[in-house]
């Protein structure tokens, strides 16, 4: 890999500076013209990549290195080039890439030497497909069952699990050169609303925010974090006017910045989540941000609302409204941490076949996800008969969202079952809220078998599923058990279950480990990161 130094020096124009201030997501899996105009016209800070601009990893290595192609050429900036990666349910990068089991079921395994490892394999990866800055870790602690978008992309429920998991998997990245985000200050966990569609409010009080939610952050801060995500969350004890934190100067510059003392960057979450699109609006949400102490405006999709939130930067710049001091206080944060994480114009050479996930780092990954998977309940034995015919149920996510993934068919527990004993096993479908002929037509396939899996995917939100596993619940004959594939609290919409095991994710990886243990090849070890009733609280494990 060689490599120039770029244009980290070179005077910059007003556009140019609020060009930096801005990382903006495009369609495709190469360079197209909306992000081409964006690096040419305004001398874009970065990019972020989603699912549609990845096909694999060599693909991804060239993308990134033709878009800071054409920033040198245009004059600009190296570039930020982002990633939602998580690992575990959110993964963007899947072919070519170690698939590393996520937050929760990393919180299970209760092993935080596990977490800077799997971090640092991570950012080794990041670092040779060109991707230099992680929204991750999430440091959101999930106190709150009914949280809809962060449940297990949190290690945990207590502030100790999640701070110190987090801390280690910071240090992970930022070793190998990869700027790590922790995610979404001061905390998102205990909510029960969506910030992509809603604007949900945190109503507890200060003593309570600072022993609790933001507790794994300013750890990370005194961990030297580069970087720290925003919420689109309302704090009624910081904000008294439903000002969301990611527009409020009490909350970035006041707190974060001169009480906890935070000397990184400030990325917002991304302005075209409802809770900010359909409120204020992207463009003036980015003006307003920047004025409550933002350095970094994440805009994902639309080039309209990209072109029109840089344009109105530049016009309150022009009005007076913000000072180009303020601009130019983020610029030089933003340069900064360019050049503190060796940030360049990298030409990459071609990657031998393997060089990226190598069988090692596949080892570690697989060893992890093993010691995460949890017996929770066991009265009815967690062993498949290999002399009986099995029936999977299957709960599948038909459509990706930015925090559901789809897992192709090859990656269920049915098809992994079968990979492993070398016997068929039968595997019927849901979807997520499954029809009532969905549900007609897994009972009836359970009515030829004697022991059935149900993989359920939070079924606190699916009344459907919830139903069906009642049902099967309720004939004696069969051998039920039920693993949770996604938030472990399933047990409590049907304790009349007898065998439960948590798997935290759906993932094949997760999936080939579930497998494992329904075959007698290998012992549930993992425990409870958070509270599932008084019978089961956090580091619960039933024993075999």
């Amino acid at each position: 890999m060689s490599s120039s130094s770029g244009n980290l020096h070179q005077p910059l124009t007003l556009r140019q500076k609020v060009g930096q201030l801005f990382i903006c997501g495009f369609e495709s899996p190469e360079p197209n013209a909306a992000i081409t105009q964006l690096i040419e016209d305004y001398g874009l800070g970065g990019v972020i990549y989603f699912r549609r601009n990845v096909k694999e990893a060599h693909q991804l290595a060239r993308l990134s290195a033709e878009l800071q192609e054409i920033s040198l050429r245009s004059g600009g900036q190296p570039l930020f080039i982002a990633v939602d990666q998580e690992g575990g349910m959110v993964s963007r990068i899947e072919k070519g890439a170690t698939l590393l089991p996520g937050n929760m079921a990393l919180g299970a395994a209760f092993a935080p030497a596990g977490v800077y490892a799997s971090s640092k394999i991570m950012g080794k990866e990041l670092r040779q497909m060109g991707v230099n800055m992680n929204f991750a870790p999430c440091l959101d602690i999930n106190n709150n069952r009914l949280n809809p978008v962060i449940g297990v992309r949190s290690y945990g429920e207590t502030a100790a699990i999640v701070g110190d998991m987090g801390t280690h998997a910071v240090k992970g990245l930022q070793d190998m050169g990869v700027i790590a985000t922790v995610k979404h200050f001061p905390g998102h966990g205990d909510t029960s609303e969506d910030s992509h569609h809603d604007l949900p409010v945190v109503p507890h009080s200060m003593e309570r925010l600072m022993e609790l939610e933001m507790a794994p952050f300013i750890k990370a801060i005194e961990g030297g974090v580069d970087a720290i995500m925003t919420a689109h969350v309302v704090f009624a004890a910081l904000e008294q006017n439903g000002v969301p934190s990611t527009l409020s100067y009490r909350i970035l510059t006041e707190l974060l910045r001169e009480e906890l003392g935070f000397k990184g960057l400030i990325v917002t979450d991304c302005l075209e989540m409802k809770a900010i699109s359909e409120g204020i609006g992207v463009a003036e949400g980015a003006v307003r941000a920047i004025e409550a102490g933002s350095d970094l405006i994440l805009v994902s999709h639309r080039l309209d609302r990209q072109v029109s939130a840089m344009e109105a930067v530049i016009a309150a710049v022009e009005s007076g409204r913000i000072p180009e001091s303020r601009i130019d206080e983020s610029v030089l944060r933003v340069m900064t941490y360019k050049c503190k994480r060796d940030i360049q114009y990298d030409r990459l050479e071609p990657i031998p076949e393997g060089a990226i996930s190598t069988p090692e780092h596949q080892f570690l990954a697989k060893e992890l996800s093993r010691k995460s998977i949890t017996l929770v309940k066991n009265e009815a034995g967690i062993l498949l008969d290999r002399n009986e015919s099995t029936l999977v149920i299957w709960t599948e996510v038909q459509t990706g969202t930015e925090i559901d993934e789809v897992v192709d068919r090859q990656g269920t527990l049915g098809s992994t079952l079968s990979a492993i004993s070398g016997k068929p096993v039968q595997e019927v479908y849901l979807g997520l809220y499954p029809s009532e002929s969905e549900i007609a037509a897994a009972l009836q396939a359970a009515e030829s078998t004697k022991q059935a899996v149900v993989v359920t995917y939070n079924a606190a939100f699916s009344p459907g599923q919830t139903g069906l596993v009642k049902a099967l619940a309720g004939k004696e004959d069969l051998h039920l058990i039920v693993a949770a594939g996604r938030n472990p609290y399933d047990l409590l919409e049907f304790p009349e279950v007898k065998t439960y095991l948590a798997c935290y994710e759906n993932r094949p990886l997760a999936m080939v480990s579930l497998a494992n243990v329904l075959l007698g090849i290998e012992k549930p070890v993992g425990r409870l990161p958070v509270t599932l009733s008084e019978q089961y609280p956090v580091g619960w494990r039933q024993e075999l």
